[in-house]
């Protein structure tokens, strides 16, 4: 200070000047600090007081830049120990004071009190009483007892040897501020991202401070990471011009750490600017800056923020939902739709693309959805030049952009079928095409953008850490982003860094698809080959109608149209010379049924012939489903009479005679033939029993029963023994699996074992209906006890094993009572027992037959009969006289016998309903 300023202070007293309080800001040096006001909708008002009476030694200051004249000053001695002694003391503490004399230049001198009076510690009175500060003594009036106390305490100060009294000086430490590293980032690297203690020297704005690096008094610029604050805008004439809220943001900053002592961690270095992390004990800056809506993050640096950035990213979400300082106009991209629209769950019905995918709404709705922040892999450059200037091949975007069709399949495997849960991130508004005169920007329709998930996984980010997919770069201000978006920056970095996909060194994955649709001449070469293979495995890559599809053979690695056989199918609206026929009725319904069961799924053909366009036909299965007999039952297709040559004309028969009795769709109007014209009955041949032995597994409470062939039994065993090996190295994940009618899975048993079974209907997640297939017997299990079937284990590998019958010739009683007897005297005799069974007729889908124990050949419903537990059906069939006549011989003698149903006589002979048999 200079001494001219301080002669008049001491010239002036000023005892009687006013008092005023502050909060103390900062301390500039052992005898200056700067206080300010309280804020009142905005930074407070602030001025610098300096002590009276009193002088301590300069703190260190830096070589002004652009004059070369000047040089470093280094600290005084004892000035830092002043500094630090008044700064541990008073910062952010509120003071009183009495300005007694302010000079020419606007300086103001006076005394400095902790707390709100006078009554509180004397700052200038403590600093003496410690060594730290000098007393000035010239023109000291001896009438002032304020500066006579100050040489008081300054003489007992010198007498006990303290501060700068001390012997020879004291052994006091002089800083070696070091104003510049030279290698930055070296020497982040080398703090390994260990808190360091420091100084908040400096505020510049919200998130930019200079600090003092202890012990070592570095004197560093730290930007906080992953966020930034309005700043102070340099203008070209040298003033500077304030973002809005740029001023509040800095106070905020300076009012909580400004000459605070804190830990800092040295996160990164970006163009030799330091990103960091600033602890204090009350609390994360960085955190409480965007909380309060101070500042926004920024992806830049998020990614080096150690402390979470989801913690960023939901203190920010909150400053937006209050609509706080910098958000004050924020509107949410999805502030207009429903939470029901926002968040719901939903059927993949198809991948469009690899940042694509049609889902089945809870309503029956389709929708496509677009995964958020995500960019599909693409052609670009002279690649792309290279493609388009090859008029000879057909451009094919799936199997010819490099990863395209490896991110195809990684989503059709994952999610096709399944259920997703869907959440919209924001809508992207539709937009014109551009003409930019060399190139053009091609229109876009809305977009619904969101993230979407399965079993907890981010399909996006699934993506991006395989490296099929790349992250989206947005504009700072653009919010309309994944909500999970630094999740997929840092599944992109692992993905880099790895070496993954997109972003492989290696040779790029070319695939060689031969498209043989439509080519005669290639599909007859194709067609033996087809033929002989039987099943073969496919992908269902399109659906063009309801019976018209266009296939994926991978063993293969061709395309091939695929026509279903042994129907005739509604054709929809096709192109033809002279305009456009029109689509027959139910054609939209037959295609989206076909889509829904079998649009991108892995199915089963075979093939049996082509037509003369080159198209193939046969039989498509799926999930055990033939789709040809799909479409038959959901009477949405007709049977063609060339399905009579094939082995599933029986099976399209009779789903088309279950379709015309409902009378549905296409068979609305159907009247049934009259007796006329019904076909003739096939003529009869004289019975021939050919018995075979049999395992008899299940009895029905209406008296079916289902037995397993003793030929197939060693194959079901293995089939079992391999199956349950398979499921025990590779168990499948609990609720994964989504069970729909008709379906077929394994389902976990109340032994613990697995089991092939078939879902026959679903009435919630928690009560599936199951049928298992090679025993017989039916269950209702939750969906979390199911899961899918492999096709190593499906029924084509082994057919379904259980196979209903009836007794042949038997009535049974409609009593419940007297049948439960039955059923229980049954089950006594031939449950799990091996038996000899003979087909005696057909009744519907049910076969009705004999059945003999395998040690004394005795018929067992012959036995039921002559017990009297049951009754004869008489049949008219003429080959089956002679056994009719033999069970008819039996009844009579349980009749005569009064049996158990005929220990009253003949009951038939009464005819009331309320006896609950008929003749």
């Amino acid at each position: 200070m200079a001494s001219s300023a301080s002669a008049q202070a001491q010239a002036n007293p000023g005892s009687s000047a006013p008092l005023q309080r502050g909060i103390v800001k900062m301390v500039l040096s052992g005898c200056a600090i700067i206080v300010r006001g309280q804020p009142r909708g905005g930074p407070p008002p602030e001025r610098q007081i300096n002590l009276s009476n009193i002088r301590a030694g300069a703190l260190a200051r830096r070589a002004v830049q652009g004059q070369p004249d000047t040089k470093d000053v280094p600290d005084e001695p004892w000035a830092f120990q002043a500094r630090e002694f008044l700064r541990k003391k008073m910062i952010g503490k509120e003071v009183c004071f009495n300005v007694e004399i302010k000079t020419n230049q606007g300086r103001e001198y006076g005394m400095v009190y902790l707390g709100k009076d006078t009554s509180g510690e004397n700052i200038a009175e403590s600093l003496v009483a410690e060594g730290l500060a000098t007393v000035r003594r010239e023109g000291i009036r001896g009438t002032n007892p304020d500066q006579a106390r100050l040489c008081d305490l300054e003489d007992q100060a010198k007498s006990v040897k303290k501060g700068m009294w001390s012997e020879g000086g004291g052994s006091h430490t002089i800083r070696e501020l070091k104003y510049s590293i030279e290698n930055p980032r070296n020497f982040v690297d080398s703090m390994h991202q260990k808190p360091v203690n420091a100084i908040i020297e400096h505020v510049r704005d919200g998130s930019v401070v200079r600090a003092l690096l202890l012990p070592d008094y570095y004197l560093v610029t730290v930007m906080l990471s992953g966020i930034k604050c309005p700043t102070f805008k340099r203008e070209a004439d040298g003033t500077e011009s304030p973002e809005s809220f740029a001023a509040e943001a800095k106070f905020f900053t300076e009012s909580r750490l400004l000459q605070r002592d804190v830990q800092i961690i040295l996160e990164s270095c970006h163009n030799q600017v330091i990103l960091g992390t600033i602890l204090h004990p009350n609390g994360n800056i960085t955190e409480l800056l965007l909380k309060e809506g101070f500042a926004r993050c920024v992806d830049w640096s998020m990614a080096v923020y150690t402390q979470g950035a989801d913690k960023l990213r939901a203190a920010e979400r909150s400053a937006k939902e209050r609509k706080v300082r910098i958000w004050k106009d924020y509107v949410a991209p999805t502030a207009n739709l429903d939470q029901k629209d926002r968040q719901f769950v939903a059927k993949v019905m198809q991948i469009v693309n690899a940042d694509a995918i049609v889902v089945k709404l809870v309503s029956g709705e389709y929708k496509t959805i677009h995964l958020s922040s995500i960019r599909p892999p693409r052609i670009e450059g002279e690649s792309a030049q290279e493609k388009n200037k090859d008029k000879d091949k057909r451009f094919r975007p799936l199997y010819d952009i490099p990863y395209m069709f490896e991110a195809r399949e990684f989503m059709r495997k994952k999610l096709i079928g399944k259920k997703v849960n869907v959440t919209v991130d924001y809508i992207r508004a539709a937009t014109a095409a551009t003409d930019l005169g060399t190139s053009s920007i091609p229109a876009f329709p809305e977009r619904t953008c969101a993230t979407v998930t399965i079993g907890g996984i981010n399909i996006a980010e699934a993506l991006v850490s395989k490296g099929l997919a790349t992250v989206i770069r947005y504009r700072q201000d653009d919010d309309q982003r994944s909500s999970h978006y630094d999740e997929l920056l840092a599944a992109e970095a692992r993905a880099i860094k790895n070496a993954k996909g997109l972003h492989s060194k290696k040779e790029l994955p070319i695939h060689r698809v031969a498209d043989i649709s439509g080519e005669t001449q290639k599909a007859k070469q194709f067609l033996p080959f087809l033929q002989r293979a039987g099943r073969s495995e496919a992908v269902v890559e399109y659906v063009f109608s309801g019976s018209r599809l266009k296939l994926y053979m991978p063993k293969e690695t061709c395309l091939i149209t695929f026509l279903l056989a042994g129907i005739e199918c509604p054709r929809g609206s096709r192109n033809i010379p002279g305009g456009q026929q029109e689509a027959e009725p139910y054609s939209d319904e037959a295609m989206m049924l076909t889509k829904e069961l079998v649009l991108q799924r892995e199915v089963e053909v075979e093939v049996e012939s082509m037509d003369k366009a080159g198209s193939f036909i046969g039989w498509l299965h799926v999930d055990g489903v033939n789709l040809s007999v799909a479409l038959v039952e959901h009477c949405l297709s007709k049977v063609h009479f060339t399905a009579e040559r094939s082995s599933y004309y029986k099976t399209l028969v009779s789903a088309e005679e279950g379709a015309r009795q409902r009378k549905e769709k296409i068979w609305a109007n159907y009247e049934e033939k009259t007796a006329e014209e019904s076909v003739p009955p096939i003529e009869e041949k004289e019975r021939v029993p050919s018995y075979k032995p049999v395992y008899v597994t299940e009895i029905t409470d209406s008296f079916h029963f289902y037995t397993q062939d003793v030929e197939t039994g060693a194959q079901l065993e293995t089939l079992m023994e391999t199956m349950r090996a398979e499921i025990a190295a590779q168990p499948p994940v609990e609720g994964a699996f989504t069970p729909h009618n008709g379906v077929y899975c394994i389902s976990k048993f109340g032994d613990g074992e697995w089991y092939r079974a078939k879902v026959e209907r679903v009435e919630s997640p928690a009560k599936v209906h199951v049928f298992y297939i090679d025993y017989g017997n039916r269950e209702t299990v939750s969906s979390t006890r199911l899961a899918p079937l492999s096709p190593a284990f499906n029924i084509r590998a082994l057919p379904a094993q259980a196979t209903e019958n009836a007794f042949a010739y038997i009535q049974v009683p409609q009593d419940e009572d007297a049948r439960a007897d039955v059923v229980d005297c049954v089950v006594r005799d031939i449950q799990n027992t091996q038996c000899l069974l003979n087909v005696e007729y057909v009744e519907g889908s049910c076969q009705h037959v004999t059945l003999q124990f395998t040690d004394t050949k005795d018929d067992v419903g012959l036995g039921l009969v002559k017990e009297g537990m049951v009754m004869v059906d008489v049949r008219k069939d003429k080959h089956l006289q002679k056994m009719v006549a033999e069970y008819l011989k039996a009844q009579e003698a349980a009749k005569s016998s009064r049996l158990n149903l005929w220990r009253y006589g003949d009951f038939r002979a009464d005819d009331a309903d309320e006896f609950g048999y008929s003749r």
